[in-house]
C-alpha cells in the first residue's frame, strides 16, 4: 500500500482538509472512563442508528489502550450502544503500552495504540490469536500532538525541532534563551526556568513526539523514538490528562498532549517552524494534510496496515507532529462469541458517519484510501 502516488497525494490531502475545515473543532477529552460502559444515549455528532449495522450475534467488547482516542470511543461506544443494545465496549485508557500489554495477555478483544506494533509484540501476540493469526495494525483514529505551553506574557509562541528537542532534553532552560527569543522577533520572554511536563507512562503519544524529534532535530535528539520516555530532567505526569492539568496549573511550563486535551484545558499550542514558508500552526486541518501523504510501513503481512508519516515535512500548512492511532486486533484467532460484534464496531468506527462523529472533537477524519483499506482488512478478520 502507498499512499503518495503523483497528483493522488495532492487531492487527498485537499479533500481530507476539506473535510476537517466543515467540523467544528470543540474541545472535549477525557482519560477517566476507565470503568464505564455505554448501552444508550449519544455522544457529540452520534451517528443516527440507521448509519450502523449490528452484528447478528451481539456481545459485550472488552478494549484497553491509546488515551488519545479515549474521546474518539466515547462517541463510537455511545451511538454503537444505542444502536446495538446487545452490544456494548468497555474501553480502560492507561496508554498505548499498558493496551498492547494486555491485548498479548488475552484480556481485552482489541487495543489501541498511537504507535505500531514491534516485531516483538507481533511474535508475542502470537499465543492469543490462535491458529496461525497474529496481531495487525488497523488506522482508525487521526489527530495530532501539540505542543502546549503556559508561558507567562506570551499568547503566540513558535518553536522548531532542535529547540523543542533541547528543551525536552533540559539544554535550553530559560525561556529567554537566545534559540527561541531568534524564533519569536518581537515577543517579549520572561528570563524564567523552564518547567517541562512529559508522560510517566508508556505513551504512543510519545513514541509519535520522539519520533518527530528524532527526524527534524537536527541530531539535538539523541535517542530512539520509543514509547517510554528518555530525555533528561524535566517531570512526569501519568497520561495526557496529567501533562495537560500540569501545564495548565504550573507558570512557564510546557509539554504535549493531543489537541482534544489542549482544546478542553483551553491551553495555547506552539506553531512550528517546519522550514514552509511560515510556521504550521497545530490544528486538525494541517495534520490532515500530513496524514494524506502517508505511505505503507511495509509490514510483511499484507493486513497489517501500519502507516509511515512523514515527521519532516516542509510542506506548505503541513503540521508535522502526528499521529495514527490503530486498533490492534487479530487477523485470524479473534474469540468466536464477540468476533461478530468487533468487526460491526470496527465497521461503524471506519464508516464515513463513524469517522464525520469525531471530527469536531480535534480528530482528523482519515483519508478515503486509508479507510477502504482499512474495510476491506475488517471484512476478512477471523
Amino acid at each position: 500500500m502507498k499512499l503518495q502516488r503523483n497528483g493522488r497525494s495532492k487531492a487527498l490531502a485537499i479533500g481530507a482538509v476539506a473535510l476537517v475545515s466543515s467540523l467544528s473543532l470543540a474541545a472535549c477529552g477525557s482519560d477517566n472512563n476507565n470503568t464505564s460502559t455505554t448501552t444508550g444515549g449519544t455522544s457529540g455528532s452520534a451517528a443516527p442508528a440507521a448509519a450502523i449495522k449490528c452484528a447478528d450475534k451481539q456481545a459485550p467488547l472488552l478494549a484497553a489502550g491509546s488515551t488519545a482516542q479515549s474521546t474518539a470511543i466515547d462517541v463510537w461506544k455511545a451511538a454503537f450502544g444505542a444502536a446495538c443494545s446487545g452490544s456494548t465496549l468497555n474501553y480502560s485508557g492507561g496508554g498505548s503500552g499498558a493496551g498492547v500489554q494486555q491485548f498479548n495477555q488475552g484480556k481485552v478483544t482489541f487495543a489501541g495504540s498511537d504507535a505500531a506494533l514491534k516485531s516483538t509484540e507481533v511474535d508475542a501476540s502470537k499465543a492469543v490469536c490462535t491458529g496461525g493469526g497474529q496481531g495487525i495494525d488497523l488506522p482508525m483514529v487521526g489527530g495530532l500532538v501539540s505542543i502546549i505551553f503556559n508561558v507567562q506574557g506570551v499568547d503566540h509562541l513558535v518553536l522548531d525541532g532542535p529547540t523543542i528537542a533541547k528543551i525536552f532534553d533540559s539544554q535550553i532552560t530559560k525561556w529567554n534563551d537566545p534559540a527561541i527569543a531568534t524564533l519569536n522577533p518581537g515577543v517579549t520572554l520572561p528570563a524564567a526556568d523552564i518547567q517541562a511536563f512529559h508522560r510517566s507512562d508508556d505513551s504512543g503519544t510519545t513514541q509519535n513526539l520522539t519520533a518527530y524529534l528524532a527526524k527534524a532535530s537536527n541530531g539535538a535528539w539523541t535517542y530512539p523514538a520509543s514509547k517510554t520516555w528518555a530525555g533528561k530532567g524535566g517531570q512526569s505526569a501519568a497520561q495526557s490528562a496529567g501533562v495537560s492539568a500540569q501545564v495548565k496549573s504550573v507558570p512557564n511550563s510546557i509539554g504535549y498532549a493531543e489537541l482534544s486535551y489542549a482544546q478542553q484545558n483551553s491551553l495555547k499550542t506552539a506553531s512550528i517552524a517546519t522550514g514552509a514558508s511560515k510556521p504550521v500552526d497545530a490544528t486538525a486541518a494541517n495534520a490532515a494534510t500530513t496524514i494524506a501523504t502517508a505511505k505503507s510501513a511495509g509490514a510483511s503481512n499484507p493486513n497489517d496496515l501500519a502507516l509511515s508519516l512523514d515527521y519532516a515535512t516542509k510542506g506548505e500548512g503541513a503540521y508535522p507532529i502526528v499521529l495514527v492511532t490503530y486498533e490492534i486486533v487479530c487477523d485470524k484467532g479473534n474469540k468466536p462469541e464477540t468476533l461478530d460484534t468487533l468487526k460491526a464496531f470496527l465497521n461503524y468506527a471506519i464508516s464515513d458517519a463513524g469517522q464525520q462523529a469525531i471530527g469536531d472533537k480535534g480528530y482528523v477524519p482519515l483519508p478515503k484510501e486509508v479507510s477502504d483499506k482499512v474495510k476491506t482488512v475488517i471484512g476478512t478478520l477471523a
